[in-house]
């Protein structure tokens, strides 16, 4: 993702971290199917470069963090997208939408949103829980969801993690 970035524009290259500073590890992607991975995690790049702390990136000023964060969010979308998997798409249209809200809003439930869509991703099987989330502040179905289509202690490790680059 970083290699590809850099080399795509000299502005994201001048956003890199320095190597010996990323951190590469994946959050949510492990939760879900490998085919999804790296396109699951340029996306939540993309969140964090608008939302949170970059494992990758550390753009100077909020106008480059902004279309930074756009970038990468297009880019994992097309990575899905070229899977030819529109209820993944679907669902990762629902993720950034949501994600949106739920920042705006500045309530909880941000990382079982995550977890939740990786672990079914493409699965058409978060309506009622998004629903939840969207119109009761309520992130618990998310989280059951989650738990269940990928386990406790995966979901744990992911939700650490997310917290750990999570802004206020």
């Amino acid at each position: 993702m970083a290699v590809e970035a850099a080399a795509e524009s000299s502005l994201w290259a001048e956003c890199l971290l320095a190597e010996a500073e990323r951190d590469s590890s994946p959050v949510f992607s492990p939760l879900g199917e490998p085919r999804y991975a790296l396109g699951l995690e340029t996306i939540y790049e993309g969140y964090l470069v608008h939302y949170g702390r970059p494992r990758l990136f550390a753009p100077p000023d909020d106008d480059t963090a902004l279309l930074l964060g756009d970038y990468l969010y297009a880019h994992g979308v097309a990575r899905i997208s070229a899977l030819h998997d529109v209820a993944a798409v679907a669902d990762l249209s629902e993720l950034i939408s949501l994600c949106s809200q739920v920042r705006a809003e500045a309530s909880d439930g941000d990382g079982t949103l995550w977890a939740a869509t990786a672990a079914l991703l493409g699965r058409r099987a978060l309506d009622d829980a998004r629903t939840a989330l969207r119109l009761h502040a309520d992130p618990q179905p998310l989280e059951a969801a989650a738990r269940s289509a990928a386990g406790d202690e995966a979901v744990d490790s992911a939700l650490a993690a997310h917290a750990m680059r999570r802004a206020a």
